[in-house]
């Protein structure tokens, strides 16, 4: 792209972006942006992970995020709005690239083609302030052919309170390369509010295998709005794992993925548990736009306390051959929590599509515990159990890290009772 195209759309973009500054978001409690600051800085960048403090390595780690790097390939870490660290293990050069966006615009001009093409620049606020304030996010590239053995990791993490992090992450794997991220957002000790702005846009190529675990641990009063957009080509296949560790004041996030190319494939999973007052709409759309292209999404939430979850999915079909299917499932834990199930399809043109859903909410199965107990297992031991299948149904190989976290969270849910 040209320098003055370049410049044609940077003045367009934010033109576009200060109209929208006001604009509320469809779903999700609607916040104050200015009444949360910038934040000073945070940290200078280190040589190695390991040179990290103490107490960034410690709530990192509960992010999914592994300081040692021995089972990484390359990493990624962004304190407020400083980037501290990002690096490819040498024998990766080559094949992976992962630097802070702003670095990658000044190697690579042909960049501003993918940016804010999937996600609308004035889709409302939230994108709004993250276009006119945004500082850092990563850049992540798997090139052509390139098989990725060790996951890429990333961690954006805040550790000042009542500040906004506004970042804007681009990946793209390129034709017939097969990689998994880890990406982990999480906060200091003693840091319980704030507010995270992330657009992240996926660039899936023919032939492309990329799975994506993102794993949210934020303080109990901060406020979330990920806005996602994934393009997926032809025999492109896209894995999305969400999860949600700890109670925070609000999250709103419904990734769409497009899935332009014959034979395209794309799954969510997410797994929350809300509890305190958390205030939870966690959704996704599937847009499926060609012969053969699939799409499932699969939505398992837990709620206690006083926590209100909204489970979302929508299904859109313009073309024929091509199939869907959502589940949304809520367990109910507590006579003051809220769970609300939305599955949606939708059907334009396209008669030989098929399209499913199904929802359901309820409490622990008092028949299920019963028969384990019969079989030896106390009352506790019986509901974890019953609890860690209900949030794993339907997904399977999941990455290490979020398998173990799957087991933690159920037994967490038992220990704490029903609220």
């Amino acid at each position: 792209m040209s320098q003055v195209s370049v410049k044609t759309r940077q003045a367009d973009l934010k033109k576009l972006a200060l109209a929208a500054r006001d604009k509320q978001a469809a779903y999700g409690p609607d916040l104050d942006l200015e009444t949360f600051g910038v934040g000073t800085s945070q940290g200078d960048r280190v040589e190695a992970l390991t040179d990290l403090p103490d107490r960034l390595r410690e709530v990192s780690l509960l992010a999914g995020f592994q300081t040692g790097e021995e089972k990484r390939s390359a990493s990624y870490f962004q304190q407020g709005e400083d980037i501290l660290y990002d690096r490819v293990k040498e024998i990766y050069r080559g094949k992976v690239e992962v630097m802070q966006i702003e670095t990658a615009f000044e190697r690579y001009d042909w960049l501003w083609d993918y940016w804010w093409r999937t996600v609308d620049v004035d889709a409302d606020k939230y994108t709004a302030w993250t276009a006119l304030y945004q500082k850092g996010g990563y850049f992540m590239r798997i090139l052509r052919g390139q098989q990725v053995e060790l996951p890429i990791q990333a961690c954006l993490l805040m550790s000042e309170a009542d500040t906004s992090q506004r970042v804007h992450n681009i990946v793209i794997a390129e034709e017939d390369s097969k990689a998994e991220i880890i990406s982990g957002c999480s906060t200091a000790q003693k840091v319980s509010s704030g507010l995270h702005l992330g657009v992240s846009e996926f660039y899936i190529r023919k032939g492309a295998e990329l799975s994506f675990t993102m794993v949210h641990n934020w303080g109990e009063g901060f406020h979330v709005r990920p806005r996602t957009g994934i393009y997926i080509g032809e025999n492109g296949s896209f894995i999305s794992n969400y999860i949600v560790l700890r109670p925070l004041a609000s999250l709103q996030t419904n990734p769409r993925a497009v899935l332009h190319g014959p034979g395209s494939r794309v799954r969510f999973n997410s797994i929350i548990h809300g509890r305190e007052k958390s205030i939870l709409d966690v959704g996704s759309v599937i847009e499926l736009q060609a012969e053969g292209s699939r799409g499932e999404s699969i939505s398992r939430a837990a709620v206690s306390d006083e926590a209100e979850v909204t489970m979302r999915g929508l299904l859109k079909a313009d073309t024929d051959k091509t199939r869907g299917h959502l589940s949304c499932s809520g367990l109910l834990l507590s006579r003051n929590a809220l769970v609300d199930a939305l599955p949606q399809l939708a059907v334009s043109g396209a008669p030989e599509a098929d399209l499913a859903h199904e929802a359901s909410i309820g409490p622990v199965d008092e028949e299920a515990v019963q028969y384990l107990m019969s079989r030896g297992l106390v009352r506790e031991e019986a509901e974890s159990a019953i609890i860690q299948g209900f949030m794993r149904v339907g997904i399977e190989g999941l990455p290490e890290v979020l398998d173990q976290m799957v087991k933690d969270l159920a037994q967490q849910i038992t220990e704490s009772g029903r609220g």
